[in-house]
């Protein structure tokens, strides 16, 4: 039987809000010691998502201030899985858009994360999981190589 997103996924997922800035991101993310936030609105519906990379180039290396809106900064074209999506399937995603963690989202709602690290824990997953990262980590040298 296929597993599915739900099974395996992070539940309790932190996640700073429209009002944050870029700043207080930063701060989670070392206080959680994570490398991505994800961003919901009043209605707690994902909106974007902040990675320490958002931050090095589209915030330092723009040299925007810590007080920066996090929406200046984050990434608001988000690729999302349900939790009633196969983790075969959820892999493959990872793989054609190249990242490592996927919100999980029900009536664009947040209700979890699906990460790269999860999928690696599951045994019956863990060559697929390696072969992503392989596949993803390829791609990313070949880019900064260029």
């Amino acid at each position: 039987m296929l597993k599915k997103v739900k099974e395996i996924m992070t539940k309790d997922v932190e996640y700073c809000t429209l009002l944050d800035n870029v700043f207080e991101v930063a701060v989670k993310m070392k206080d959680l010691d994570v490398g991505a936030i994800p961003i919901v609105n009043d209605e707690q519906h994902l909106v974007g998502m902040i990675t320490d990379r958002d931050i090095v180039i589209r915030g330092v290396a723009e040299k925007h201030p810590g007080s920066t809106k996090v929406e200046d900064i984050m990434s608001d074209k988000l690729i999302t899985i349900e939790p009633e999506t196969s983790v075969e399937e959820a892999i493959q995603l990872m793989k054609k858009h190249q990242v490592r963690r996927l919100p999980v989202v029900e009536n664009k709602n947040l209700i979890g994360i699906l990460a790269l690290g999860d999928v690696a824990l599951q045994s019956s997953f863990d060559h697929q999981a390696e072969e992503a990262l392989t596949e993803i980590s390829e791609d990313h040298h070949s880019t900064y190589l260029q």
